[in-house]
């Protein structure tokens, strides 16, 4: 299949162009709509600071162009990936499905929103996808996993002990595995998909698989998660975010290859070759 990709020099795509390129997959860019079979779709505006125009120019309006001419150019398929943030940011006790109702808090995530409804609004005939992931993490992650990271190999203190939150994470080999499933997969036209790792993990449970990995102690400590919660830059370490992802699951068959703890361990892996074991 030829395989358009956006965003192919980033975190996520670097990791698809390469599995695409395995599975034995033409990757091609934006240029070549007119021989591509599918377009898989990242190139958003992600962990900028931007304003909420330049996040809707960006994602909405590039989404919704690319959408038109690539259902011009006669493409089959164009999977679009979205966030959980459209659905909100945290859950009190139920996970998210793709039945729970929208409601973003941010300005990134209204953008993606719009960006879902942009896209479907020009696809014409063309077969559209969406996957909606919660935070995706791997080798080469960027932004508040590798400050994570960072800490947790520095041996830093972190007041984390009392956190009692359940968070579902995804490992990019397995939002990989994802999409190439649903760029031919007959159930997934039309649909819009959340997918995890699985089991929900706590702040704290993250926090000690991480340090495991690297082979450092988790110096956690207690303080009052409520206190914490008052500071938005920890509020997504307190709080939950909850998936059921088991419409995928069902409707596709698809599973995740990697479990939370191999996917934390390449993570740790990987973070030890580039950073050393400074840090």
């Amino acid at each position: 299949m030829k395989v358009v990709v956006t965003g192919a020099g980033g975190f996520i795509g670097g990791h698809l162009c390469a599995a695409l390129a395995a599975a034995g997959h033409d990757v091609g860019a934006a240029a070549a709509l007119e021989s591509a079979e599918a377009v898989v779709h990242l190139a958003n505006i992600a962990h900028q600071r931007v304003t909420e125009m330049e996040l809707m120019r960006t994602n909405v309006e590039g989404t919704a162009h690319l959408a038109r001419a690539a259902a011009a150019a006669g493409v089959g398929r164009f999977l679009y990936l979205s966030s959980v943030k459209v659905h909100g940011e945290h859950t009190d006790g139920v996970p998210l499905s793709e039945d729970s109702a929208f409601a973003p808090e941010d300005a990134y995530g209204r953008s993606k929103l719009e960006a879902e409804r942009a896209m479907a609004a020009a696809a014409g005939n063309m077969e559209t996808v969406v996957l909606r992931p919660p935070l995706v993490y791997g080798p080469r992650v960027k932004a508040n996993f590798l400050a994570l990271l960072k800490v947790v190999m520095r041996g830093w203190p972190l007041p984390l002990a009392s956190v009692d939150n359940r968070r579902s994470l995804l490992y990019v080999g397995n939002l990989v595995d994802a999409i190439l499933h649903c760029l031919d997969a007959p159930g997934a036209a039309g649909r819009a998909y959340l997918l995890c790792d699985g089991a929900a993990h706590s702040t704290p449970e993250l926090c000690r698989a991480i340090a495991a990995a690297l082979g450092q102690p988790a110096r956690l400590f207690p303080f009052p998660a409520a206190l914490l919660d008052c500071v938005p830059t920890l509020r997504k370490l307190t709080r939950s975010m909850e998936l059921d992802d088991r419409a995928i699951r069902r409707d596709l068959s698809w599973k995740p290859p990697f479990g939370f703890e191999e996917g934390i361990r390449e993570t740790a892996l990987w973070y030890r070759e580039v950073f050393g074991a400074a840090g």
